[in-house]
């Protein structure tokens, strides 16, 4: 793997790694509406990566990142199938972020033949608390 890739876990590795680093930080970087209506880890911190509706990058996502990443704190992001977060996390890095991981099957998780999420893998599919507003 190489050093500009975040760190991959699975959302279950990913539950039991924030119960071990109580000081890690859980970011969910989904757009507002997805947060707001499709529902969140509970716990975790809303910043958008992008946002509709053109899907521009946020640019102030680092600095907001920053402001949350307390002594090199653990960062795990998310969003809704790992994508995103795969990407978000290598723009962290690239700007000189270490400690950042990242959730391979996100939120609600991969499609499966019926291009369905939510059947196969995700953080709702393994049961973790979630909400939804």
């Amino acid at each position: 793997m190489s050093d500009k890739t975040p760190i991959p876990l699975s959302s279950p590795e990913a539950w039991t790694f924030l119960q071990e680093h109580p000081e890690a930080k859980l970011v969910d970087i989904r757009s507002s509406m997805e947060y707001l209506f499709i529902g969140h880890p509970i716990g975790c911190i809303h910043i958008a990566w992008m946002e509709e509706p053109d899907w521009d990058i946020n640019p102030d996502f680092e600095a907001q990142i920053k402001t949350q990443q307390t002594d090199n704190c653990p960062i795990v992001l998310i969003c809704r199938s790992g994508n995103r977060s795969e990407k978000a996390g290598i723009q962290l890095i690239n700007a000189g972020f270490t400690n950042i991981y990242h959730v391979t099957d996100g939120f609600e998780g991969d499609r499966d033949s019926q291009n369905h999420r939510g059947t196969l893998n995700g953080w709702r599919f393994h049961g973790l608390p979630w909400e939804q507003c």
